[in-house]
């Protein structure tokens, strides 16, 4: 088939590439900077928050299947705010534009990432994907990512394309902030990242080349919907930060008081160590005939 891959700079996108083609398809990379882009068969450059630019180099790939894995999350590091407000747009106005560029090119397909980690804080440890999204979170900042999501799932469910929504559990591996040199590393390395009291806040992990091969997937599948994609491992921090901080060689986490955690780790950390819910991956399983290679993250989180 052909396949366009917008956002083939990423740290999922970029691997989907080769393992596309491995499998035989033809592919385009969708990029804003073509000095960044992967081995491809064709390489389109447009900014994808230019309407017109999107329209056109999404024609000249005539993708069969179009695959959006845009987010501006290379900015992290040196810029969160921007790195989320710009995500938040690519999931926006970006998904709106690569939804009418593909139907304008006759493409089928839509397969779009999401996250696995937007759901409000009710109900039980491990949610499935029916579970209401957070989208009034009390953090303004989540509230608008949790929003940009959502805004995302609606404009792929009523593309008119057969479309398919991943939502990733939170990365792990080369390139993501977990990795040995990631952000997150180097604050667990450094001590600071304390562990609130109790720790009860689930995550659901999944490992980069798990992404790609589920992201494989779906585009050779019929199946549409949304799915979440994780680990089989949702697991407390109290469990999974302190197996990290030995992983890495780092300190063991202080424990730090849970009124001081929002002044100390802001809103969005604190709710993850200690309210977020975990995802359960048993519809991605059934529908795609996915299932992790990295089942577990105990057996890789911080040791790439």
């Amino acid at each position: 088939m052909r396949v366009l891959v917008a956002g083939a700079t990423g740290v999922v996108g970029h691997p989907l590439v080769g393992a596309l083609r491995a499998r035989g398809h033809e592919v385009s990379a969708l990029v804003r900077d073509a000095s960044r882009a992967p081995e491809a068969d064709r390489v389109v450059v447009a900014d994808a928050l230019d309407r017109e630019a999107v329209l056109s180099a999404v024609s000249a790939a005539r993708p069969e299947v179009v695959v959006h894995q845009l987010t501006a999350l290379r900015l992290l590091r040196d810029d969160p705010p921007e790195a989320f407000a710009q995500t938040a747009r690519l999931r926006t106005e970006g998904t709106a534009h690569l939804v009418e560029a593909a139907r304008a090119a006759g493409a089928r397909r839509l397969v779009a990432q999401s996250i696995a980690f937007a759901a409000a804080p009710q109900g039980p440890p491990v949610l499935d994907e029916d579970a209401p999204l957070y989208v009034d979170a009390p953090d303004p900042g989540w509230a608008a990512t949790v929003r940009a999501v959502a805004e995302l799932e609606r404009l792929v469910a009523g593309s008119g394309l057969a479309g398919m929504v991943l939502r990733y559990g939170t990365l792990y591996g080369p390139g993501t902030g977990y990795a040995r040199d990631g952000g997150t590393a180097l604050r667990v390395l450094a001590g600071k990242l304390p562990l609130p009291e109790g720790g009860a806040g689930i995550t659901s992990f999944l490992q980069v080349d798990d992404a790609v091969q589920a992201a494989v997937a779906a585009v050779e599948s019929e199946a549409t919907g949304c799915l979440h994609v994780t680990d089989d491992d949702p697991a407390p921090a109290a469990q999974w930060l302190p197996h990290y901080a030995r992983t890495l060689g780092a300190p063991p986490p202080r424990t730090l008081p849970a009124a001081l955690a929002p002044r100390l780790l802001g809103w969005f950390m604190t709710h993850q160590l200690t309210t977020a819910r975990g995802a359960a991956n048993d519809r991605a399983r059934t529908a795609l005939g996915w299932k992790p290679a990295h089942p577990s993250w105990r057996d890789g989180l911080g040791r790439e």
